[in-house]
């Protein structure tokens, strides 16, 4: 016979201080004896603090009173005096007391358990990893806090890139840059540049572009360079960065170091930020332009079935294209900067555009200051990036309309809507002009004969023809590339004119 368990309906209750002992105790992890030889390293010989200020701050200290002398220290030292015991008592007298030692006393017991400064920066890395080690434990509690607590019109996503953008943001404090260099270093580095210039097909020293005159004009596009592309509507902006970008992907070619990493020849991988165009476009585009067939016949099916053939057989190369694009629209400089990294770190990344800056928002601080504030802080983030990422960014712009009221419609810098941060952030300024736009809207009635075959003289000098004008460029020359334009493929290419072709024989 089986005998049911007796059940208490009220089970015994354990007691508070029962229930607090069972509880599992983690403290944050800290590392009090480092912080005591770190302090008491400053104390004996001030080179210590210069050691580790570059990279360590008063707030990565764990104890309290550590990180006040820390902070004291540091600035009797930024004002040339000497940090001792004896100059930081007076700062520390009312305090209270450590245990039995008054300040002054503990900071005297630090001086003189202290032998070395040889271990200064390793103490100071400890204390900082501890740091980021807590400052991580936070991130992952507001995580859980905000998921169980979060409201109905909060999505998920924009937790994901909250907690994604502080953990890039932790991991971008330490960087302080490796501080000076040497003239010898830098001279190296600029031969080293030289020597691959020189050894590379075409003679660049940054990526090609695909277009032989912009080339020889820029030296291709330079690392860790913000390049604004920008044109009144229509001109082919979105045309001509979609044509760089396919020509670096199509390029792209690595090879096995000794060590097993790869050493990009040539090429590099693409990252495109289509704020205004779906990717499904933007790919019709490139498939127009490659398989040579207007790209309204393709999304009408107006195509013949030798032009189908020609279609897919060029789907089926660019499949394996190192082209990555996110149609995400609305975003902002802090979204677009965590893809970015998060891009380069899963897939790797050379070239970054973004088409175009007008459609990338700010935070909402410099939202509220205005337009032209919110800008500013987006050319600074974008030149930030392609410094942190060390590829060139390519950023789209549009113009503003005073460029229809001249009688000369070659964009000029000061077209840039909000130029001033557009024009001083940049690295290289380029605009993109087809006459050939403003010619055709003249065309005078055919009943003006002479006018008329006066027009057609014109368009026919035009037609086809356009122009990249480099009106700012830091370490070039500014001036004037003419390209060829397909208008019904959309795509730019090298202008074969008279120096280019066979010489003649009469």
């Amino acid at each position: 016979m089986r005998h049911a368990r007796a059940l208490s309906p009220f089970p015994a209750q354990p007691s508070l201080e029962e229930s607090l002992d069972s509880l599992p105790f983690r403290q944050a992890p800290h590392n009090i004896e480092a912080e005591q030889a770190l302090l008491g390293a400053i104390l004996i010989n001030n080179e210590s603090f210069d050691r580790v200020s570059s990279f360590l701050q008063a707030s990565h200290f764990f104890e309290p009173l550590h990180a006040k002398l820390f902070e004291v220290m540091g600035k009797l030292i930024g004002m040339g005096k000497h940090a001792s015991p004896v100059t930081l008592k007076t700062f520390f007298d009312s305090e209270p007391p450590i245990g039995e030692l008054t300040v002054a006393q503990y900071l005297g017991r630090l001086a003189a358990a202290a032998t070395t400064i040889i271990n200064a920066v390793a103490y100071g890395r400890v204390i900082y990893d501890l740091a980021v080690r807590r400052e991580l434990i936070a991130i992952g509690g507001d995580l859980v806090n905000v998921a169980y607590d979060s409201p109905v019109d909060a999505p998920p996503e924009t937790q994901i890139e909250e907690a994604e953008q502080r953990l890039y943001d932790l991991a971008d404090k330490g960087k302080y840059g490796s501080g000076f260099m040497s003239f010898g270093d830098a001279t190296a580095d600029a031969i080293e540049m030289a020597a691959k210039a020189y050894e590379r097909d075409g003679g660049l020293s940054g990526i090609s572009t695909g277009l032989q005159d912009l080339d020889r004009m820029m030296g291709g596009l330079q690392p860790s360079d913000l390049l604004v592309l920008a044109g009144r509507p229509s001109m082919g902006k979105t045309a001509l960065a979609t044509n760089i970008a396919f020509n670096v992907a199509k390029a792209y070619k690595t090879q096995k170091r000794d060590d097993g990493t790869d050493e990009v020849l040539d090429g590099a991988i693409v990252g495109f930020f289509s704020l205004e165009m779906s990717s499904e476009q933007l790919a019709t585009r490139i498939l127009a332009e490659q398989a040579q067939l207007p790209s309204e016949k393709i999304r009408r099916g107006n195509i013949t079935d030798e032009e189908f053939n020609r279609l897919q057989a060029a789907a089926m190369q660019l499949q394996t294209l190192p082209l990555y694009i996110d149609h995400t629209g609305g975003i902002s400089i802090a979204q677009l900067a965590a893809r970015a990294r998060r891009l380069k770190r899963q897939k790797g990344l050379g070239l970054l555009v973004v088409d175009y800056l007008q459609l990338l928002s700010g935070s909402a601080k410099r939202s509220s200051e205005g337009r032209v504030q919110e800008v500013s802080e987006i050319t600074v983030g974008l030149k930030a990036l392609a410094k942190e990422l060390c590829v060139p960014v390519i950023a789209l712009s549009q113009l503003s309309r005073q460029v229809e009221n001249r009688d000369d419609k070659r964009p000029q810098l000061s077209d840039l809507r909000e130029s001033g941060s557009i024009e001083q952030d940049a690295d290289v300024v380029m605009f993109v002009f087809r006459e050939e736009y403003y010619v055709s809207r003249r065309e005078p009635t055919l009943t003006k004969v002479e006018e008329h075959q006066k027009w057609q003289d014109e368009m026919d000098q035009v037609q086809g023809l356009a122009e990249v004008v480099i009106g700012k460029q830091r370490h070039g020359p500014t001036g004037s590339v003419r390209l060829q334009f397909q208008s019904d493929i959309t795509r730019f290419g090298d202008l074969a004119e008279d120096r280019r072709l066979p010489e003649r024989y009469e």
